[in-house]
Formats: C-alpha cells, sequence, structure tokens
C-alpha cells in the first residue's frame, strides 16, 4: 500500500507511541501484512517498552549496516522482524530500533538502500510505518522520509508543545518540496492535551489533521512500557478506536497523493483470473529443522500476475490468436510479464547461521521463554560439552585412581599423627577447661612449682619441690 513516516519533535509528543497504536490498528485485508521500523537515530524504545525488556536485543536495524556493506540488505532484513500480532499471525511485525545512539554513524549509507527496500515491499503485500522520533526526519536519516507517501508528524496541542513544533514543521515541509515527494505529503496527527482545536492547529500550520487522539495516559501506557493488548478493554479504549480512524485518513490521503501525482495509474489492479505458470508448491530455499514462527512471504515472482495497462499500438500490431466469446469478439490475452524481484524473501525470521529470534513476550503470543531460546540458539553445546569430558577421561584414566590415593594418604598421616602424640588431645582440652574457668573468674589448680611453701606461705621454688619430695 504505501510508506508512511511518523516524526515526533522536542518534549516527547509520543511518535513511538502513535506509530504502535497505528500498528495495531492498521487495516489488514487478506494477505496484506504491516511492519513497523524504528528508524529514530536515538534508539528505540520498544524493546524496552512495549515488550518490557522480555526479547534480546540482538536483532534490529543496527544489523543492517554490515549486511548493506555484503550485499545482503534485502535478504537480511527478514532475519530481524519479530512478530507483534495479538494472535500470532504474523501480520503486524517489527523491526528493532538501535541500541545505542552511537550505532547511528554505521547507518549513514544505509538509509538510503534501506529506503529502496522499503518501497519494494508494496510489490509483496506490505505496508510499512517508519518511526523516526524526534531527529529522523534530519541528517542522513532524511531520506526515509522524503520519499515516503504520508509523513505525519506527531504534536500535542498545547502551547508549549505547538510552539515548539511550528519551526521544525516549517523546515521539514521546505525538505520536502525541494527533495522530497511534495510539501502536501505533511500532515498533522494530534494528542489532545490542550485546550486547542484540530481546526484551529490546522488553520494556523496550514497543514492536513489527519487524526487526532486522545491524551489517554493509561491507555498509552501499555503501548509505552508494557500490557495486555489483548485486554478487551485497551481494544474498545477510545485511543485504538482514534488511531483506527486516523489510519483510515492516511490510507485515504496516500490514495489522493497518488491519483494526483499519477492519474492514469489504476488504484486497485484486479487479480487476474489467468493461472500462474509457478507450481503451487515451491520447497523452501531453508528446509532447516529450525524454528521460523513467522511464515515466508511470498516472493514477486511467485505472485500470481496481475492485468498491465498495454498500449493501443502494442494491441494492434501483433493480435493474439484467441477463442471468441460469447458474443464472437475474441478475447483478449496479455502474457505475464516477469516482474524483477526486489527482494530475495527468505522466512520472515532467523535464517540458518544466526541465532534463532525470540518470538514476542507475553501478552504477545508465541513468547519463548529465555533460557528455552538459550537452549534452542546452541543445541550443539551441550554435545560437545560431553564429547569434551569423555575425552579427557580417555585421556586420563587415572586421575580418579590419583585423588583416591591423595585422600588415602591424608588419613594416614592424620593416624599416624594421632598414635605419636595421644596426649595432644587432652593438653587442647585442659587448655579450654583453663580458658572456661578463667572466664568465670575461677582460679585455675596451680602447677607444681607454684605450690606455696608449709612454712612461709610463699610459692616453693622448683628446688624446693624436688627436695621435699
Amino acid at each position: 500500500m504505501a510508506v508512511i513516516a511518523v516524526v515526533g519533535g522536542p518534549g516527547a509528543p509520543g511518535a513511538t507511541t502513535t506509530a504502535l497504536a497505528l500498528l495495531l490498528a492498521w487495516p489488514l485485508p487478506p494477505g496484506r501484512r504491516i511492519v513497523l521500523v524504528e528508524a529514530d537515530p536515538d534508539g528505540g524504545a520498544v524493546l524496552a517498552g512495549a515488550l518490557e525488556g522480555r526479547v534480546e536485543a540482538v536483532y534490529g536495524l543496527r544489523n543492517l549496516a554490515i549486511a548493506d556493506r555484503r550485499g545482503l540488505l534485502a535478504q537480511t532484513l527478514w532475519e530481524q522482524l519479530i512478530d507483534l500480532s495479538p494472535d500470532g499471525t504474523a501480520e503486524r511485525l517489527l523491526l528493532p530500533g538501535l541500541t545505542d545512539p552511537t550505532q547511528a554513524p554505521g547507518l549513514a549509507y544505509t538509509w538510503e538502500p534501506l529506503a529502496e527496500v522499503l518501497h519494494g515491499l508494496e510489490q509483496q503485500g506490505y505496508d510499512v510505518i517508519v518511526d523516526l522520533g524526534r531527529s529522523g526526519a534530519t541528517g542522513p536519516s532524511a531520506v526515509l522520509a522524503r520519499r515516503a507517501d504520508v509523513v505525519a508528524a506527531t504534536v500535542r496541542t498545547t502551547l508549549r508543545g505547538l510552539s515548539s513544533a511550528r519551526p521544525r514543521l516549517s523546515a521539514l515541509a521546505e525538505d520536502l518540496a525541494t527533495a522530497g515527494t511534495g510539501a502536501d505529503a505533511l500532515g498533522l496527527l494530534l494528542v489532545g492535551e490542550g485546550p486547542y482545536s484540530g481546526a484551529e492547529v490546522s488553520r494556523e500550520f496550514g497543514l492536513p489533521v489527519l487524526g487526532l487522539l486522545p491524551h489517554a495516559v493509561r491507555t498509552a501506557r501499555v503501548l509505552s512500557d508494557g500490557g495486555d493488548i489483548t485486554d478487551r478493554r485497551f481494544i474498545r479504549s477510545e485511543l485504538m478506536r482514534t488511531a483506527r480512524s486516523a489510519a483510515d485518513e492516511v490510507q485515504l490521503a496516500v490514495r489522493r497523493r497518488r491519483q494526483r501525482l499519477a492519474p492514469g495509474q489504476i488504484a486497485a489492479p484486479v487479480r487476474s483470473a489467468v493461472p500462474s505458470a509457478v507450481p503451487s508448491s515451491v520447497p523452501s530455499p531453508l528446509s532447516s529443522s529450525g524454528p521460523s514462527p513467522i511464515p515466508a512471504p511470498v516472493p514477486p515472482s511467485m505472485t500470481t500476475p496481475t492485468p498491465m495497462a498495454v498500449p493501443m499500438a502494442a494491441q494492434t500490431a501483433a493480435p493474439i490468436a484467441s477463442p471468441s466469446g460469447p458474443e464472437g469478439e475474441p478475447l483478449s490475452y496479455t502474457p505475464p510479464q516477469p516482474v524483477p524481484p526486489v527482494i530475495v524473501t527468505g522466512p520472515v525470521a532467523p535464517l540458518s547461521g544466526l541465532a534463532p529470534q525470540p518470538a514476542a513476550p507475553a501478552p504477545f503470543p508465541a513468547h519463548v521463554h529465555p533460557q528455552q531460546h538459550v537452549q534452542r540458539q546452541y543445541p550443539q553445546q551441550d554435545q560437545y560439552a560431553q564429547q569434551t569430558q569423555y575425552v579427557q577421561q580417555v585421556q586420563y584414566p587415572q586421575q580418579d585412581q590419583y585423588v583416591q590415593q591423595q585422600d588415602q594418604y591424608v588419613q594416614q598421616t592424620q593416624y599416624v599423627q594421632q598414635a605419636q602424640y595421644p596426649q595432644q588431645d587432652q593438653y587442647v582440652q585442659q587448655q579450654d577447661q583453663y580458658a572456661q574457668q578463667a572466664q568465670y573468674g575461677q582460679q585455675p589448680p596451680a602447677e607444681p612449682h607454684q605450690q606455696e611453701h608449709p612454712a612461709n606461705g610463699r610459692p616453693h621454688g622448683p628446688g624446693e619441690v624436688l627436695r621435699a619430695r
């Protein structure tokens, strides 16, 4: 369908929360999917916020820089996605953002190829929401906003929020007019916190209002800090109802802009009834036994061909022999045109050679416990430990015998010491008794050489004791 960029500004107007609300409220016809890309150079917030830190930050936008240098950007994109669908159907996906703002300079030459890849997803039935945060619409990442079909700026309807957003919106509109698809791509997603109405803000800024979201702190906290998105009260909340209305308005704005920019383009091509020449069962490029929680998207070459507009000159130059119709008119048949694949698709899950992607945590379905994820991530670790222990036992069979001999030697040494010095324990016991008597104020018994003289009461000397004996 389209690529929608959501931008914020100073004062935390709620760009990421708004993007998550659009992701969960986006209307999806059968066969369509939507991807949320956290492209804020200041870092992503969904892993630590809505997912409450239960998914490891090992995948995300930062891995695309290395993949782009290796020419594997399109393939690596599918390995970084996380399923956020409440029912686990892999229809609402997330590409986590950066974990550190210092990683942003490494993506300086990746933003433009990433924009081309995201636009190529439309041919495979994907809509894309790009969360640019407060600084993503400027600098090297501004190419994502310039090539977006609609740029939705999140603004709070307070005096502080409107005054800080005015210069940014003016600069953004000028940039879209000179280097983007036009200033008419810019719209407003208002958060009704202040006293100003949507009509007043639209008239003051000269921009259309795509949606007016309520300032519902309790409901928005589920999207910013985590909570149960399957709760019926959350689904029927005013925030989600207005988010669904805003999603419909954004889709309407995309169709209007495309009709204006390309009037002759068919807005909604009808699927052809000609059977596809591609067999229905195509072997997967990766038939490994690893988990694949998200089904693989269908590449462009495997989709059923759609009718294409054929010029009149081409129709009259080479007529195609075909059976006559019910009224005698020949049926025109246009052979399916091969579409160059934009993305070599694989499963929207970790491919072989990389660690398996943990599924989204509760309340999101198919949550994988971190311990189970570690065991599944390195299944050969236990085998390697067992093999190492077996090799050590084979190489050193006398190790246990040596330990036993050491224990026997220690026991024998203690026995010999007890046999050689039998009075040692008695002496120790006497010392303990003397210490106890001294503690309670009792006089310990005098030694033989300290006994008093029977005549004068003075202590005997050692020689006197011997003479008395």
